[in-house]
């Protein structure tokens, strides 16, 4: 394991939201982006010499691809602030010491009461998951993000959050593992999910922060995480609901039609029983999308919910947000966006105790919500 570790200088920055610092820093002779974290290292001001970590740089990574400022040089010591002592980042030289949850609850909820979670794989698909759900659920219903430690770890790298935030598309944030920065700090998805329904969620969307990792095999993925959450959510009493991830402008074969990673969480890793949610396809997707599924033995394990998607592409739209994932956007990848649109519409119809779709005949099998009893599925 190795780390790149040089010197350089802020030649200007500014904090494009709380918690986070942008800077242009001067580093061996280049100019390069770097971010801070107010909490990590306090603010920042042109002309401070800085350590970075400028390890993803070298590397040329793109998500996560900047410098990272460790320390300001002369800066003599940081200030513990607040109370709590759960540490995140564990027994690492940059271990943040948050005030978790569970230590100032006073009673924690017996379960979700049947509250619908949203589980997805990527963070991109946080924006068409909550947008469709306020769509449909309107904005004054509760809708919280739970973010895993599988992606990003501060909360604050997350410029789609901030516009979903400002947008009021969510209304609470919740850190759980080792991921910080959000309203409340958890543990785990277990008592990040009940801090969710503490708070006074009627839906929660999980799913990691930017940066999945993957690879081409079956289980070398942080995606995995979803059949985990499926089953927190399901053994608490909620009613997960799938996102999948879909599309077709990706080049790799693995991840045409339904991503391979998703297959295998629902095939093989979710050990409970959730809702699918699917948007509504054109005839020949229709045909691979239900092929992939059967296959891979997801309509033996699962039920089946379907919306349009489009209600929550619209609210994007109209409140300016950009849809891209894996530096694609909308109109190279518009089932990927449409399948978490439909994910939200479904959880927002489930928390309107309505009929999502009593039978679509273009699937040829049923598949109901309304009436379900609280804790099911």
């Amino acid at each position: 394991m190795e780390m790149q570790i040089e010197i350089g200088r802020v030649l200007t920055c500014r904090q494009p939201r709380p918690g986070l610092w942008e800077a242009e820093v001067s580093v061996a002779g280049r100019t390069g982006r770097a971010l801070a974290y107010d909490s990590l290292v306090g603010p920042l001001q042109p002309g401070d010499r800085v350590l970075l970590n400028t390890t993803a740089v070298a590397l040329r990574l793109g998500t996560g691809g900047v410098h990272f400022v460790l320390w300001v040089l002369g800066r003599e010591k940081g200030y513990l602030r607040g109370p709590g002592h759960l540490m995140k980042m564990r027994y690492t030289p940059l271990q943040v010491k948050v005030q978790g949850w569970e230590e100032t609850a006073r009673a924690f909820p017996e379960g979700l009461g049947g509250m619908p979670v949203l589980v997805g794989s990527l963070h991109s698909q946080l924006g068409g998951a909550c947008a469709g759900y306020k769509a449909v659920a309107g904005r004054s219903s509760k809708l919280a993000y739970l973010m895993s430690d599988g992606g990003a770890l501060p909360a604050w790298y997350s410029e789609l959050l901030a516009r979903l935030r400002s947008a009021g598309l969510v209304d609470h944030v919740i850190t759980c593992g080792h991921a910080f920065g959000g309203d409340q700090e958890a543990v785990n998805a277990f008592s990040g999910l009940l801090a969710a329904r503490a708070w006074g969620a009627e839906a929660v969307v999980a799913c990691m922060g930017p940066g999945v990792v993957g690879t081409g095999t079956v289980w070398g993925t942080t995606a995995l995480e979803m059949g985990q959450m499926i089953d927190a959510a399901s053994i608490l009493g909620g009613r997960p609901v799938a996102i999948v991830r879909m599309g077709f402008g990706d080049p790799r074969a693995r991840h045409r039609g339904v991503s391979h990673h998703v297959l295998t969480v629902l095939g093989r890793v979710a050990q409970r029983r959730c809702l699918v949610a699917l948007p509504h396809l054109p005839p020949d997707i229709r045909v691979t999308i239900m092929g992939q599924l059967e296959r891979a033995g997801v309509l033996a394990r699962h039920g089946l919910a379907f919306s349009s998607g489009e209600r929550g592409i619209q609210l994007l739209r109209r409140e300016g947000i950009p849809m891209t994932t894996m530096n694609r956007g909308f109109e190279e990848e518009p089932h990927f966006f449409r399948s978490a649109g439909a994910a939200g519409e479904v959880a927002a119809m489930m928390v309107k105790r309505r009929e999502t779709v009593t039978r679509d005949p273009r699937y040829g099998r049923r598949s109901r919500v309304h009436g379900r009893k609280e804790g099911e599925a």
